[in-house]
């Protein structure tokens, strides 16, 4: 499976390092585990008084859990997963870095090391020696649309910065012309990211973390704040698996999907240019073993309809290895239904 996170059909910036690393396409690699952080009992609703007076004090609450990450490759920004000195940040911040430093918000500087990072979910862990940290809380659901957000970070160097907007969607997937790993289920904000946001917090009324900042487009695609975030639950889930034992398990299925283009829809006569076209099978996969073929064109899955290739990811997250799904393609302007029992996906070499 290509691991490199290539964006190609939109030019979505990772809100990367602001060391020069916030172009289309990078990704950033276990140890004892340790307690997660608190959990919060929903994604948040408003407290007392307006959400817009409350920022202050959201502020003053989660801000000494958000801090600077300094690496050989840049800058970004991490959120403190537990009091015993683990941040969790994106992979494409600190992943690959063999230098990382965390900066907390009274400017004191720690030396970090990468526990283990998952370009799939775009999440990272770090450790610091240190203990008694200002621990976040993370929320246990979704927001709803039009809820508060309010973005920590340290974009462009300037550490502890914040912005304010609202949750402008939920089940957003990026675009990534059918290479893998895509990002898939985040929250959209307009609260401001930019460059050095990567791994900061997106936070509701209650203080709670609903998300970590991951990208954002930028002006230059003529958008205005349009900004997203990994959902707290998917951060919960993936942080907790990388400090059991340094990995977070898959369901594999083992083809390679394209967009369906109009051009490609014309030639294979299909009425609509949706669905996933499979480009490749991968050998010894699942796929090859329950008779995928290239050309097929991936409609639905366990009766949900697939319109793009995110789609497809977006469902084999939510599967479990040993799971058997059901495939509706279009082959050579006839439906099949293909069953496939999904294994583990394969560690890279």
């Amino acid at each position: 499976m290509k691991r490199a996170l290539t964006l190609l059909l939109t030019a979505v910036a990772l809100a990367a390092c602001s060391g020069g690393d916030d172009d289309q396409a990078q990704t950033g690699t276990p140890d004892d585990p340790v307690q997660p952080a608190q959990a919060g009992t929903s994604g948040g609703g408003a407290a007392e008084g307006s959400s817009f007076d409350r920022i202050p004090e959201i502020v003053d609450e989660v801000a000494p859990s958000v801090v600077a990450v300094r690496t050989d490759g840049g800058e970004g920004s991490g959120v403190i997963w537990s009091a015993d000195g683990v941040i969790v940040t994106n992979a494409h911040v600190a992943g690959e870095a063999t230098q990382v430093e965390v900066v907390y918000r009274t400017g004191e500087a720690i030396a970090a090391e990468v526990v283990a990072s998952d370009p799939r979910s775009e999440l990272a862990v770090l450790r610091v020696d240190a203990t008694g940290l200002h621990a976040a809380t993370f929320a246990e659901g979704v927001p709803e649309i039009g809820e508060l957000a309010v973005a920590i970070g340290n974009p462009l160097g300037f550490e502890s910065s914040v912005t304010q907007g609202i949750v402008s969607g939920v089940s957003r997937e990026i675009p990534s012309g059918g290479q893998t790993p895509a990002l898939v289920n985040l929250l959209q904000t307009d609260a401001a990211i930019s460059p050095g946001n990567s791994g900061g917090a997106l936070v509701n009324a209650d203080a709670q973390v609903i998300g970590v900042n991951v990208a954002y487009i930028p002006p230059a695609q003529r958008a205005v704040s349009i900004g997203f975030a990994i959902p707290a639950p998917t951060v919960t889930e993936v942080v907790t698996e990388l400090l059991e034992d340094g990995t977070v398990e898959y369901a594999f299925l083992g083809v390679d999907p394209d967009p369906v283009t109009p051009v490609i829809a014309e030639q294979l006569g299909l009425e609509r240019a949706e669905g996933a076209l499979v480009f490749g099978v991968v050998e010894g996969s699942p796929a090859e073993a329950a008779g995928f073929r290239e050309g097929d064109v991936i409609l639905a899955i366990d009766g949900e309809e697939i319109t793009i290739p995110e789609d497809l990811f977006s469902y084999l997250r939510g599967k479990e290895p040993g799971d058997e799904v059901t495939v509706t393609v279009n082959r050579g302007g006839e439906e099949v239904e293909i069953t496939a029992r999904l294994t583990d996906l394969p560690t890279q070499p």
